[in-house]
Formats: C-alpha cells, sequence, structure tokens
C-alpha cells in the first residue's frame, strides 16, 4: 500500500485531496478507491442492528402514523450529526496530511483532552450498555427457543439464557479468526434478510387497518432514545471517508442512501409489528413487547419461528460488531499481541464479564439499557461532539479557504443540533430524579 497526493489547481488556491487506494502493478500505479455501493453497504449494514426489535415495544403507545412523523425526524437529525462527522474527518485528513483519521484521534485533535476524555466515557458506556441489552434479550430468546425446540416444561432461568448467549457467541469469537468471523457474521446478516422478508410477507397478512389508525401524540417521547439506538451508524464514518478518501459528494451519497435503506425497513417494520397485534391485547396487557406476544405464537405459529429466528441472529450480528468496536478502543490503550487465544483472553474478559454479569443479575435490563445508551451516549457522541468539533473547525483561520460544510445552515443547525441533545439528556436526568 502506498499514498500519493493529487493537487488541483484552482483560482489563487490549491485543494489537495489524499488517494489512500494506490496500488504499484508491474511499474505502473492504479488508483481503486473504496465504492459508493460498498460503503453505503457498510452504513445500512452497522445501522440494522438490535435497536429494531425495541422499536414497537416504544412505538406501540402512540401509534403507526406519530411513532412514522418520529422515526423520519430522528432519522434526519442522525443524518445530519454523521455528515458532520464526516466533514470534520475529510478536514482532519486534510489538516494532518493522514491517509485515515479513527473517531476518539479525531475527537481528541479538535476539542484536545477533556473532549476526548468525555468521549471515550460515552463510547465505552455506550457499548457496555448495548452488549448487557444484546447478551439478556438474545439469552430470553435462545432459552425460550431451546425450550420449544426440546418440549421443557420448564423453561430455565433468563439469566441462564444471558450467560448460555455469552459463552456461545463470545466464545466463538474468542476462539475463532477473524476471517471465519466475517464470514459467519456475513451468513447471519444473509438469515437477517431472508427472515425479514419473510416477516414482512406474514406478518403484511395479518395487519388490521383499524390498528394503523390508532394513534396517541402524547405518548411519544419514550420512544425518541431507542430510535436514537436504531439509527445509530456514526462509528464508521471515519471509515468511510477514508475508503471514499475524502471525496465529498459520494460520501455525502453513502451516508444518505446508507441510512435512508434502514429507515424504510424500520418504517416497513413497526406498521406491520404494529398493525399485527389486536387492540383488545394492548388494553388487557398494558405495558409489553408486543414481540414477545408473537414471538409465543400470538400472531401464528410460522411468525412466531420466523421472528425469533430473525431476533436471534440481528441480535447476533449486533453483538459480534460491538465487542469488536470495544476490542479496537481497548487495544488502543493495553497494545497486546493477539496471536494465541490465552494473549486475548484478559482482553475478552474485560469486554464480556462486566455486561453478562449485570445482564445475569437483572435479566429484564433490556429496555432501559437501550434507553440509556440512546439518551446520554448517543446524544453526546451523535449530537453534541459532532457539532462542537465543527463549530471549532469552522472557526479556525487556516481552514477557512479549503473548508467544505456537508451540512447547509451555519450556527444555527449546530446549536439546534446540540439543543436537542441537551433537552434529551436533561428529561433523562429529570425522570430518573422524580422515580
Amino acid at each position: 500500500m502506498t499514498s500519493t497526493k493529487t493537487v488541483f489547481k484552482s483560482h489563487p488556491e490549491e485543494v489537495t485531496r489524499l488517494c489512500s487506494h494506490v496500488e504499484l502493478n508491474e511499474n505502473q500505479f492504479s488508483h481503486q478507491p473504496g465504492s459508493v455501493w460498498g460503503n453505503t453497504a457498510l452504513i445500512a449494514g452497522t445501522t440494522v442492528g438490535a435497536g429494531i426489535l425495541a422499536l414497537p415495544a416504544v412505538t406501540l403507545p402512540s401509534g403507526v402514523v406519530p411513532s412514522t412523523t418520529l422515526l423520519i425526524a430522528v432519522w434526519l437529525y442522525t443524518v445530519i450529526s454523521g455528515l458532520l462527522v464526516a466533514e470534520v474527518c475529510v478536514n482532519a485528513m486534510r489538516l494532518e496530511g493522514r491517509l485515515s483519521v479513527g473517531l476518539l484521534a479525531m475527537i481528541e485533535g479538535t476539542l484536545g483532552f477533556v473532549g476526548a476524555r468525555i468521549a471515550g466515557a460515552a463510547y465505552l458506556f455506550l457499548h457496555y450498555a448495548l452488549l448487557v441489552a444484546y447478551m439478556t434479550q438474545g439469552g430470553n430468546i435462545l432459552v425460550s427457543g431451546v425450550s420449544q425446540v426440546w418440549g421443557l416444561e420448564n423453561i430455565p432461568p433468563a439469566w441462564m439464557g444471558t450467560i448460555l448467549f455469552t459463552l456461545l457467541f463470545g466464545g466463538l469469537m474468542y476462539l475463532g479468526r477473524q476471517k471465519f468471523i466475517e464470514k459467519l457474521n456475513s451468513v447471519f446478516v444473509a438469515i437477517v434478510i431472508t427472515s425479514f422478508l419473510g416477516l414482512l410477507f406474514l406478518g403484511g397478512g395479518q395487519v388490521k387497518s383499524v390498528q394503523l389508525l390508532t394513534h396517541n401524540w402524547t405518548a411519544l417521547g419514550s420512544a425518541v432514545s431507542v430510535m436514537l439506538v436504531a439509527l445509530f451508524f456514526h462509528n464508521v464514518v471515519p471509515v468511510v471517508v477514508t475508503q471514499l478518501e475524502g471525496d465529498i459528494p459520494k460520501i455525502r451519497q453513502s451516508i444518505i442512501i446508507g441510512s435512508l435503506i434502514p429507515l424504510m425497513m424500520f418504517l416497513l417494520w413497526n406498521a406491520v409489528i404494529l398493525g399485527s397485534i389486536s387492540p383488545d391485547i394492548v388494553q388487557s396487557t398494558g405495558d409489553f413487547d408486543p414481540l414477545q406476544i408473537l414471538r409465543a405464537g400470538g400472531g401464528g405459529e410460522w411468525l412466531g419461528i420466523l421472528l425469533s429466528i430473525f431476533s436471534e441472529f440481528a441480535i447476533a450480528t449486533s453483538f459480534i460488531g460491538f465487542v469488536y468496536g470495544l476490542l479496537d478502543f481497548f487495544k488502543d490503550i493495553f497494545p497486546v499481541t493477539q496471536d494465541k487465544p490465552s494473549s486475548r483472553l484478559p482482553l475478552y474478559s474485560l469486554i464480556l464479564l462486566p455486561p453478562m454479569s449485570l445482564g445475569a443479575i437483572n435479566p429484564s435490563i433490556f429496555f432501559s439499557a437501550l434507553d440509556f445508551a440512546g439518551t446520554f451516549s448517543i446524544s453526546v457522541l451523535g449530537g453534541i461532539i459532532p457539532a462542537l468539533m465543527t463549530w471549532k473547525q469552522r472557526q479556525e483561520q487556516q481552514l477557512n479557504r479549503m473548508n467544505q460544510p456537508l451540512v447547509p445552515g451555519g450556527k444555527v443547525t449546530l446549536i439546534l443540533m446540540m439543543g436537542i441533545a441537551s433537552v434529551l439528556i436533561i428529561k433523562q436526568v429529570l425522570s430518573m430524579s422524580g422515580h
């Protein structure tokens, strides 16, 4: 791998673009940057995860029309903040002449040591909170699935499911080589897509039009944090910027289309699941997870089986991604060789044991874990920090000539982004102190 710098002359200034995908073949340079399609798929794949499973439970009280409106608004917010992260990343690469800049390194470069520590804490909290959510919910589905297949009279306790899920999927990652995990993940993704299409097909036939029309706009507030988790993809934006070599139109296209695909999936999913639940079940049960009713056969046996398969593998793909995220984070702090399984044990213990222990103690923590992750970590990492970094970067004199904003609206947009995130955090803190 080599690099070169292309200089395009224009007026008195010059704009540099880094070409990181240049290879030397038979005395000739060939330039092969990443494709828009490949990076669109990366963003879509990162976004579609276990967050989708929590959506119906938090959107059910408000109904299809209000939750559809809110999902689109939250999507718009995440796209704007994703584009802000991309803008900061492109400028950081240009300024430093580097071919790639990681998310936390970029935050340290613009907001200094304190900013990087706050972001690091938010990043850690997000990953641990989501791992707790995935282990408990994944364990739940695993245990009830095994019980149904083997016809067990008594379903094992929920804490056993949490431990079983962690040992199974955590063990596969610990023992398997990276290439094997990549192939395994691709198989899981294929299962997720196939079962999702099957669910839309089966569930679509059970949608009751009366359910699509029920609405309660005042019940929307509790859904925002889970929607933020479901639509979060910002940790892969620096990878996309590097692969597309700072090509702004391509980056913008990848981020917008890559997050629009999951949005469409979420909207369809939300309508089908909420439409398949009969109003009398909702009234008699109050607060509950509609997916649990459907998995238990409330919408027919096949829908229940498909939903269990989809849920388990959506969680597994997310689990793999977040374990890798923490591995990278800790490798920067504790440089260790990863050749032998024994040398990987301390790192994997640090990643898997804390969330597994918390999940085993409190197996019903799924929704609270997602709620906290969305409110605190994603409001900071996907709202306040991107806006602050952009603000600081745009102010710096040396960038004035070459800075290309990816988002219009100047300071008004940035103030709005920070304001919305701050309101979410304050609201959560007040609701905690009110309990």
